[in-house]
């Protein structure tokens, strides 16, 4: 009897620490003290997924994810359309809104928000699963709702939003001249200025608090679309709300480590590129961003009541839609297994969050096997020291020239190919010191991008003029102060600069800008101050000329440590052929400041056991591929 009284007590201590551990990774999932995962609508459905079809992959999610820690399952955009003939993404007149000048779910498509109830029964639904419900907002204010002119909801009250003696609408906050670049016909920027704007703000988030909302992706508010003023607004809203809601951005076109400073305090995740897709050029375009954010340690420091998370984007795997498509899923991953592999062990030593795409009612074996791989999901969540590691060498061995070098003097770099690009920085970047004015002939001007690297280099000119004005049938941009120049590639053109892309961008595509009709849109809006800044109207950023290097392949390595003190070393290999890398332990050791020198392991994807290694590590990798070592050093 004591002998199993003993047995009994040890059994029972084991099953509290599990069930202890346990209920706290999921209850720090809820703060986002771990990188979220989930499941969203997007790269299966774009924007024309039903209630059944949404609760039916929330149900799978449910029974094979969640016991992994995939929590969340999102509603991606245009919920609120009607699917309709002549409804597509940026199409007017197809939306859903409440008295208030909200969005509301299109009936057609969610036949349980009849009734003004919303996603009410369908985050109840959810929430019966033991999963978290999100959706996702564009920014600000629609224009059917703005020119509707609707009344603005005072949560407080209950009733029409009342300041100076008078009632507020739509039109007295929206800012027309501020509509998403790249969705013109759908939303538009509010004026937080006013108490009108807030007030509109705050009574979308209640809403959805009162829903049953526990994530938020808010979009084109960030990167090249950046919005601080209602990022902070909405971020001090959702802190007031007695319910606990996920804030995440999206996209993050050429958002950088300086711009993410000013917002992870107010998020809990923000996206770091374009929108990625199952091509190889997306997934390499992630490399650079993934080793500035780490370098710049913004990996999980302090957020909205928790952390915050560079977020890499989805993970487009498994079966599919196209970007931009009116269909539902129809098509394999485009990428390779050796691809998947490489993208998967990619975001789980940078501690991405893990959202998965891909349609759950066809989740093939080899997609949930990545998705829920013991060894990445350990790296995502638990490991430390994460970091891009640069004393890797690699060899092409069908030729035996070496691939890129890290550190490495000696040896043989691949070709790179240099491309000046208009980027956007923060205005405090020195960086964006760099325009100034050249007068012509005929009183024309133009305003030039000078290299302070490079005097010998022609400088990078447009020419200038005055805005266009109201009497010239456009509208002023009456709410804030914005620039008073357009921008012309000739004096002639009646085309003007814009800051930022007239279409969504991928994570493969550099934004360059766009030429388009002159208006007085504020994305083609700017002002040159004295200290040599062209700053952007729409977005507040200033203008830069970046050199991009862009290399055609390579090899790249990342290294992190373990909660057991185990060492996780990758490999990837950007090549289009076969590469033999090579790590030394010494190398190792001195990046994570051990001197560990002898050291066991074994390789995850092949289930290799590598034995005693002594003085490095060396193998053949895939083109495309990657190799992930787990490490146990003395």
């Amino acid at each position: 009897m004591i002998l199993k009284a003993s047995v009994f007590i040890i059994l029972f201590t084991l099953f509290v620490h599990w069930e202890t551990s346990e209920t706290k990774s999921q209850r720090d999932i809820g703060r986002a003290s771990l990188p979220p995962r989930g499941w969203n609508s997007y790269d299966s459905f774009t924007w024309t997924i039903s209630e059944e079809e949404f609760l039916k992959n929330s149900e799978l999610v449910a029974q094979r994810l969640k016991p992994h820690g995939y929590q969340y399952v999102v509603v991606d955009f245009l919920w609120y359309r009607k699917k309709v003939k002549g409804a597509y993404t940026d199409s007017y007149g197809y939306d859903v809104f409440d008295e208030w000048g909200r969005m509301v779910p299109d009936p057609g498509r969610w036949p349980s928000s009849q009734g003004g109830k919303g996603f009410s029964e369908v985050a109840q639904k959810v929430h019966s699963m033991g999963l978290k419900f999100g959706i996702h907002v564009m920014r600000g204010l629609s224009k059917q709702a703005f020119d509707a002119n609707t009344l603005i909801l005072d949560t407080t009250t209950g009733k029409a939003y009342e300041e100076a003696g008078r009632q507020w609408r739509a039109q007295d906050i929206g800012i027309k001249e501020r509509t998403c670049p790249w969705m013109r016909n759908g939303f538009m920027s509010v004026n937080i200025k006013l108490g009108a704007g807030k007030a509109f703000l705050r009574s979308l988030h209640q809403q959805y608090a009162d829903w049953g909302v526990d994530f938020v992706k808010h979009d084109c508010v960030f990167g090249d679309d950046l919005d601080l003023d209602e990022i902070t607004v909405v971020s001090e809203v959702l802190n007031e709300l007695s319910r606990p809601i996920i804030y995440s951005l999206s996209p993050g076109t050429n958002a950088n480590p300086t711009m993410a400073k000013d917002v992870s305090g107010l998020v809990n995740m923000y996206r770091v590129t374009g929108d990625d897709w199952d091509k190889w050029k997306d997934i390499t375009a992630h490399f650079n961003v993934a080793r500035d954010f780490s370098a710049a340690n913004l990996v999980g420091v302090k957020g909205l009541k928790g952390k915050s998370w560079p977020d890499l984007d989805m993970l487009p795997l498994g079966w599919l839609t196209d970007p931009g498509s009116h269909y539902g899923p129809h098509r394999n991953c485009n990428l390779s297994l050796d691809e998947q592999r490489t993208q998967v062990t990619l975001w789980s030593m940078v501690r991405s969050p893990l959202i998965f795409g891909g349609d759950m009612r066809k989740l093939d074996d080899t997609t949930f096997s990545l998705l829920t791989n013991p060894t990445l999901l350990e790296i995502n969540w638990f490991s430390s020291n994460n970091m891009e590691f640069h004393y890797v060498t690699g060899s092409l061995s069908s030729s035996g020239k070496h691939g890129l070098t890290h550190h490495s003097e000696d040896r043989e770099k691949i070709n790179v190919l240099e491309t000046r690009v208009l980027a956007l920085r923060t205005c405090r970047d020195v960086k964006a010191n760099g325009w100034s004015t050249k007068v012509l002939d005929n009183d024309l001007e133009q305003v030039c991008w000078e290299e302070k690297s490079n005097k010998r280099k022609a400088p990078f000119c447009l020419y200038k003029r005055a805005a266009l004005s109201a009497s010239e049938g456009e509208m002023v941009y009456k709410h804030q102060n914005h620039g008073n120049l357009h921008l012309l590639v000739t004096e002639r053109r009646e085309y003007c600069f814009g800051a930022t892309s007239n279409r969504k961008l991928t994570a493969k595509e550099l934004s360059r800008g766009s030429f388009s009709r002159c208006r007085s849109h504020t994305n083609q809006m700017w002002e040159l101050n004295y200290n040599g800044t062209l700053v952007n109207s729409y977005s507040g950023l200033c203008a830069t000329m970046d050199i991009v290097k862009a290399s055609s392949g390579g090899v790249r390595s990342w290294l992190a440590t373990g909660r057991r003190g185990e060492i996780y070393l990758a490999f990837f290999n950007l090549n289009n052929q076969v590469t033999e890398m090579l790590a030394k332990i010494s190398d190792i050791a001195k990046a994570i400041h051990t001197k560990s020198s002898k050291c066991t392991g074994r390789e995850v994807w092949s289930g290799n056991n590598l034995g005693a290694i002594k003085d490095s590590i060396s193998l053949s990798v895939k083109a495309h591929g990657c190799a992930l070592f787990v490490l146990n050093c003395k």
